[in-house]
């Protein structure tokens, strides 16, 4: 343990673990792991079980929580609360432009990122647990790719959960990649429909910011490109509560008139800048195909990029040639991220290595699954953008004594809106009181 301090209604302490970079070479490379620990202030924590969040992703480091903010109000009333850093995010052996090229050439490079899936971070938990708990098992709440590695903690080392909560994440236990895709583009059209419904006027903003950038991009701030297809990707914004009214927000007040004629504003160009940066989370377009490998012998090979060319709605080219409303794309990885985004370009060739890679693992036990005697809750949003809903009730049905809350009151961030109801639910499901 680092050092303890506090904020308003909570003690907070640093741990630093050391862990295997490869848990089949235990004696191999290590690397560091970091996670905060949450007490409510006056309790006494030694007292208290322990609850593990994974955060969802692949590539986010535990959410920074300033005090009982969102479902920690709920968790801290009865557990000591353990933010994981996921290795490679955070303070976890971050990984990046620049630490990566330490690993040598993209070969390498994507070698070491196959160590970074939800099989190892599920090991690193186990490896950890006995030190922060002497061997007693503990509650993991898995929100979104945490839910991923939920299911795999279920998979294969069941022993280690007193009972595992899961919020907007549960995965196909078989679904390749271009089934992931295949399910995702109708959805996301859905979420551009009914965002064009609430916002009529949004149909010709889009198409006009659209048009303005089929006749060259635009530079945002720190050099990113910001193409027709970049533009399209903001619908990522559509799979979360408040998404729908920011990007209507942002389209309403993209231009502004200069000598030259209309222009995109600073104003907007700066806010598109903090939406598709992956500045502080490159793994997510490294590793977002990856998740969901597990067939050694298929490569996941851009499965969005060729998914999306049997999905004609999304072709810019192709709608402003016509009158129909643009399509805005969302949780989908493409090779022009790797040209347009500076903080993804120096990666371009590893990216390429890793959706070549094959030897992918499978991720899930669905014969262990199906004789699960582990307690489980699961929040499955209707209508998730992020992760498909049927995807999600035919893994809950496979998976013995699993109970689900399938609800449209939230989107994929509902742990966060909803904060301690959403987690009170789940507890009370776990535990036969709802």
């Amino acid at each position: 343990m680092d050092h303890r301090y506090r904020q308003p209604g909570v003690v907070l302490a640093d741990h630093r673990f050391t862990v295997p970079l490869d848990h089949a070479r235990p004696d191999g490379e290590h690397i560091e792991l970091y996670a905060r620990e949450v007490v409510a202030t006056g309790k006494d924590p030694e007292t208290l079980p322990w609850l593990l969040y994974l955060e969802g992703g692949p590539g986010f480091g535990a959410r920074r929580f300033i005090g009982r903010q969102a479902w920690l109000e709920r968790a801290l009333t009865e557990y000591r609360v353990l933010l994981l850093d996921q290795r490679g995010t955070g303070r976890s052996t971050p990984l990046n432009r620049q630490t990566l090229p330490l690993r040598g050439t993209p070969g390498q490079q994507a070698a070491y990122l196959a160590h970074f899936r939800a099989d190892s971070i599920v090991r690193d938990a186990e490896t950890i647990r006995p030190a922060l708990t002497g061997g007693a098992p503990w509650t993991v709440l898995g929100q979104s790719f945490g839910g991923f590695c939920t299911t795999h903690y279920l998979s294969t080392a069941p022993e280690g959960l007193t009972a595992a909560l899961i919020t907007g994440g549960l995965p196909s236990l078989t679904a390749t990649a271009d089934e992931v895709y295949e399910a995702a583009y109708p959805r996301m059209e859905r979420k551009n429909r009914a965002h064009y419904a609430r916002y009529p006027m949004d149909v010709e903003r889009a198409r006009r910011i659209a048009a303005h950038l089929a006749q060259g991009p635009a530079e945002l701030p720190g050099g990113h490109r910001l193409t027709v297809e970049a533009f399209q990707s903001l619908g990522i914004l559509l799979g979360t509560g408040d998404g729908s009214h920011q990007l209507h927000h942002l389209l309403e007040d993209a231009f502004v008139p200069t000598s030259s004629g209309p222009a995109l504003s600073d104003a907007f160009l700066e806010a598109l800048q903090g939406l598709l940066s992956f500045a502080a989370h490159p793994l997510y377009a490294l590793l977002h195909e990856p998740i969901y490998a597990q067939d050694p012998a298929a490569p996941t090979a851009w499965a969005a990029e060729r998914v999306r060319a049997g999905h004609p709605g999304f072709d810019a080219a192709k709608t402003l040639a016509g009158d129909e409303p643009l399509l805005f794309t969302g949780e989908t990885i493409h090779p022009w991220h790797f040209t347009t985004d500076p903080a993804l370009a120096p990666l371009r060739e590893t990216a390429e290595r890793v959706a070549a890679r094959t030897g992918w693992e499978p991720l899930y036990d669905p014969v262990r699954l199906a004789a699960n005697e582990v307690p489980v809750a699961a929040a499955v949003y209707h209508d998730d953008l992020y992760v498909d809903t049927a995807h999600s009730l035919h893994t809950a049905a496979s998976i013995r004594g699993l109970r689900t809350w399938v609800t449209d009151e939230f989107e994929h961030d509902g742990v966060r809106a909803g904060g301690p109801r959403v987690l009170d639910r789940l507890l009370a499901l776990v535990r036969d009181d709802a």
